[in-house]
């Protein structure tokens, strides 16, 4: 990856994560609150849903920004020799930087920036229903009380509990804001990204 590449991708990758937190940190924080053991209403319902926003964007930056330098870096490596001795690595290193990258190599063009932020809301959408039983368990054991048997971290014996209490509801409690949080992430971050990219490396191309 080149300079001008290596500067537009940290710099945009920065800015697509901010993004996303600033926009759906909402989202996130009812999210919690639907499945806390309380209840909605006194786990705070809608107060303070901004609360602690400032922090998770300065920490969003960063992590953003390296994830986008791996990603750039590993379809950098896919447009290498396909012939090569390492094209079964380069299969595996495109799965873990994502469909979207794995999509582009194989069909040889570029990503339109809506595109990217298509599949990443629809993958991030499925993800986060699948997974939304995992999450309820891990916002249980994070707000009980020390020294309870959920408390101790066991991920299976969290979920039995609601399963026992709330039966299937109380499993996927808050799926749909969780489903809309990551899903206008996914669409957010990689379209953002691309188009912050995008217009970064024209103004560059532009500078003397």
């Amino acid at each position: 990856m080149d300079a001008p590449g290596f500067t537009a991708s940290l710099v945009a990758g920065g800015v697509a994560g901010v993004s996303v937190d600033l926009i759906l940190f909402p989202l996130d924080t009812i999210k919690t609150r639907l499945q806390s053991p309380q209840g909605f209403n006194k786990a705070g319902g809608f107060r303070g849903i901004y609360a602690g926003v400032p922090s998770a964007a300065v920490g969003s930056f960063p992590n953003a920004a390296a994830f986008f330098l791996t990603y750039e870096y590993v379809k950098s490596l896919l447009h290498t020799d396909s012939t090569s001795h390492f094209k079964p690595v380069k299969h595996m290193l495109a799965a873990s930087t994502g469909e979207v990258a794995l999509w582009a190599w194989r069909r040889g063009h570029v990503v339109d920036s809506w595109q990217s932020a298509v599949c990443g809301a629809f993958a991030g959408g499925f993800a986060a229903a699948v997974t939304t039983p995992l999450d309820v368990a891990k916002t249980r054991i994070m707000l009980a009380k020390a020294g309870s048997s959920t408390a101790v971290g066991n991920v299976l014996s969290a979920m039995h509990g609601v399963w026992r209490s709330q039966g299937l509801a109380g499993l996927f409690a808050g799926v749909l804001p969780r489903m809309a949080a990551i899903s206008m992430g996914g669409f957010i971050f990689l379209g953002a990204y691309d188009q912050a990219r995008s217009l970064l490396l024209e103004v560059g191309r532009k500078s003397p």
